[in-house]
Order: C-alpha cells, then sequence, then structure tokens
C-alpha cells in the first residue's frame, strides 16, 4: 500500500507540473496572438478586388510568395489554408482569407474587403448584390439521424390528422347545427 501511495503521488506531482507549464504557455501565446491582433489592425486597407478563384490548398501548391512559404511553420505543411486569387487593381494575387470570409467570399464579383498584408480579414461589400450568409455547417452522421427520424415523426403527425380531419369536420359541423339550435349564437334580425 505504501508504494501505492507513492506512485499516486509522483503522478500527481507530474500531472501539477504539466498543468503548470501549459498554464504559462497559454498566457505567452495569448500575449504573443494579441500583439499580432494590434498589428493586423494597424496594417489593415479596404481594398476593392475581383475574386477570380478560391480553393483550399496545401502552403506548397498555394503559389504564396516563396518567402512566404518558408516563414510557415513545419506542421503547416500538411494543412490546407484558404487560398484567394484576385485581381487587385491591374495584378492577379494570391491572398489567403479568413475561414469565415472564405465561405462567405462570392466568385467572379467585385468585393470591397478589409486585407492586412495578403490576409482578406472582413467582407464590408459585394458589387451588384447582397452579401451571402456562409452555408449551413454539414450534418454529422447523429445529425441525419435525427433530422430523418423527425422527417418521419412530422410525416406520420400529418397523415394522422388527414384520417382524424373528417371527423373534425364532423365534430364542428354538428357543434354549429347544436348552436343554431339552441338560439345561443344565432344574430336577431331587426325590423
Amino acid at each position: 500500500m505504501n508504494t501505492f501511495l507513492k506512485v499516486l503521488f509522483v503522478i500527481l506531482v507530474i500531472l501539477i507540473i504539466i498543468l503548470a507549464l501549459l498554464y504559462f504557455f497559454g498566457r505567452k501565446l495569448e500575449r504573443r496572438q494579441a500583439e499580432q491582433q494590434s498589428m493586423m489592425k494597424a496594417a489593415e486597407q479596404v481594398v476593392s478586388m475581383l475574386v477570380i478563384d478560391k480553393k483550399k490548398l496545401k502552403v506548397k501548391e498555394s503559389g504564396l510568395p516563396k518567402m512566404v512559404i518558408d516563414q510557415s511553420p513545419k506542421y503547416m505543411a500538411w494543412a490546407k489554408l484558404p487560398i484567394v486569387k484576385a485581381k487587385i487593381g491591374p495584378k492577379i494575387m494570391t491572398l489567403i482569407a479568413d475561414e469565415k470570409v472564405f465561405q462567405t467570399l462570392p466568385v467572379k464579383a467585385e468585393v470591397k474587403a478589409v486585407v492586412s498584408g495578403i490576409y482578406i480579414t472582413q467582407i464590408k461589400s459585394v458589387r451588384g448584390g447582397k452579401l451571402e450568409a456562409a452555408p449551413a455547417k454539414k450534418k454529422g452522421l447523429f445529425g441525419r439521424f435525427k433530422s430523418k427520424k423527425a422527417d418521419k415523426d412530422a410525416a406520420k403527425s400529418t397523415s394522422g390528422n388527414a384520417k382524424s380531419g373528417k371527423k373534425d369536420s364532423a365534430k364542428k359541423e354538428a357543434a354549429k347545427a347544436e348552436t343554431g339550435k339552441s338560439g345561443k349564437k344565432t344574430s336577431k334580425k331587426k325590423s
């Protein structure tokens, strides 16, 4: 039993050390992200552009400048980025879009967007139309089952109402006939 307590104590100490390290690294990353956000805000420009194409591509296949590809972290080599090819003025440029912006960005349309360096952060307006909302998220496996079940339940309830609809209409007619005979809800004629 004594060895069990020692092992438990060692595991507890290791967990506390790991949690402390994660806390300090998390705070450091938070500060770094806040600095980067402020730098991006300072470099923002509203630009009119014609969106030619948008795709999700790996960094090396994206057509971004070599300097950007070299500066990207190694773990980003396999990740796919939302890449937008747009004509800004006379130049055709390859830009990286924010994930939410990428979903709503119309292709082959002129857009006024907020750009910070090569990063599209926001869409201000679309020329010749309304800005479309982001497409609905794909349903997962359980979501599809729930929607199918709800559709079946709705179909059953409507078919059940159709059968009972005849009974309901017969009851309503009987109720109207009774009120007409008893004279409670009949209108009086003025002479």
